[in-house]
């Protein structure tokens, strides 16, 4: 392994929300990217991920700890880290040629200087002949190629890419990931290592030496894979596949110490985040489970692939069948529990029922929000009301993620009722008239 770029020691960063209440996102992050080698970093939508790349670039600076760049404190922007982003960031009003010459200009290189450093850029990363062309002209991978290319032009020693593939379709993406390892692998980049976010677990595989997976609340390195087979890698090889099974089992195992993740070990507190899983996705993926093939027990790889979920919402489906206790993880596997039979078994109103009693057993801010309900005289509250709670513990997206969620699984248990108009949760009306 070659020396250190890029070091976190004990690193720690909070935000404050609109009312002023502190959320810790990342806490006590040990890293270290080391030369000659590309890193994948894994994790669900809003555990920390993005902020310790801009921590690592000194765009922003962490709290507590120790971020240092090639051995010496890092306190700003570091000259020899460049970013990509998943959205394409492009001025509309330039050409490809000025886009990519930007970073060249805030540095004050010469005109002519900057025209040939950004033609090279260009055409090392395939879009000679559409210097001139305006970014509404290009496609979306052609865009995501300038905004490449207006990080290589800098000619940093580390490159960090923001889920960089994730905004392009499946085969765009694979196409450009491709040539970025050819590049790497031709040493016709200056890049020293490469640090990528992705929620693509086959990508993570098929591009890194490392894989890290990220916790949440707060985010942190809960564990590490390495990956020493040889690139190019043949994404239908029995050593990918495996690795790409052992990646699931850690990535839903939680923050388990074992890989045997049941309801009780991720069991929700009443200001977390829930799981972005639609209703008829978890009851498609745990009718999927209790029949042919699988009879109750599936591969959580073999399970992904069945489904035809991406990887985000196939663990956010993952994590809710478990959190509600209608399956369980065990080592990379998915298990379908006695009450998970009985609702696939279930008629619709019998399958209502049932998901309504996982709630309130299981959701505290659903039985928070129905307790509220029933005690107050009017059987109705405020959305806003509920919100103000959650902010204690999450950032304002992630809170109206969280009510949103809670909203659609209450409502759809006739849990509550809730009218989008005015913003109130109620009763619902055969219970109000009683």
């Amino acid at each position: 392994m070659g020396a250190p770029i890029i070091e976190l020691k004990g690193v720690g960063k909070s935000f404050h929300s609109a009312d002023g209440t502190s959320r810790v996102v990342l806490q006590g992050v040990d890293f270290t990217l080391h030369e000659g080698e590309i890193v994948a970093l894994l994790g669900q939508s809003g555990c920390g991920k993005s902020t310790m790349l801009r921590i690592m670039a000194g765009l922003i600076p962490a709290d507590s700890g120790q971020v240092l760049y090639k051995g010496m404190p890092l306190f700003g922007p570091a000259r020899g880290v460049s970013m990509v982003f998943q959205s394409f960031a492009l001025f509309p009003w330039l050409t490809v040629q000025k886009n990519v010459e930007l970073g060249l200009e805030a540095q004050g290189i010469a005109p002519t200087e900057r025209e040939k450093r950004a033609a090279a850029a260009i055409e090392m990363i395939g879009l000679s002949g559409f210097e001139g062309a305006l970014p509404r002209e290009l496609s979306g991978g052609m865009r995501q190629r300038v905004g490449i290319a207006r990080a290589l032009v800098l000619q940093p020693e580390v490159l960090l890419m923001d889920e960089a593939f994730s905004a392009l379709d499946v085969l765009t993406g694979e196409r450009l990931r491709d040539d970025i390892l050819d590049l790497w692998e031709g040493g016709q980049m200056s890049t020293k290592a490469i640090l990528v976010i992705s929620h693509n677990i086959e990508e993570a595989v098929m591009m890194a030496d490392r894989a890290l997976i990220f916790a949440s609340d707060p985010g942190r390195i809960r564990a590490e894979l390495p990956i020493t087979l040889a690139r190019p890698r043949a994404a239908e090889s029995i050593e990918v596949r495996g690795l790409i099974d052992t990646v699931y089992g850690l990535m839903t195992a939680s923050g388990s110490r074992t890989a045997h993740v049941t309801q009780k070990e991720i069991k929700a507190k009443l200001g977390d985040r829930l799981p972005a899983a639609d209703i008829a996705r978890m009851e498609g993926m745990l009718e999927s489970l209790a029949e042919t093939p699988f009879q109750g027990r599936a591969d959580l790889p073999k399970l992904a692939e069945q489904t035809e979920l991406a990887d985000e919402e196939f663990l956010n489906v993952s994590n809710a069948l478990t959190l509600l206790d209608f399956v369980h993880l065990d080592h990379g596997d998915m298990v379908i529990t006695p009450i998970g039979e009985q609702y696939v078994k279930a008629s619709n109103p019998e399958r209502q029922a049932l998901f309504g009693k996982q709630l309130l057993e299981h959701v505290p801010l659903i039985a928070y929000i129905r307790q509220g309900l029933e005690q107050d005289p009017s059987g109705d509250l405020p959305k806003g009301l509920f919100m103000r709670l959650l902010r204690y513990t999450l950032n304002e997206a992630d809170a109206e993620a969280a009510l949103r969620v809670a909203i659609e699984w209450g409502r759809y248990a006739n849990v509550f009722a809730y009218n989008l108009n005015t913003g109130v949760i109620h009763l619902p009306e055969a219970e109000e008239s009683t």
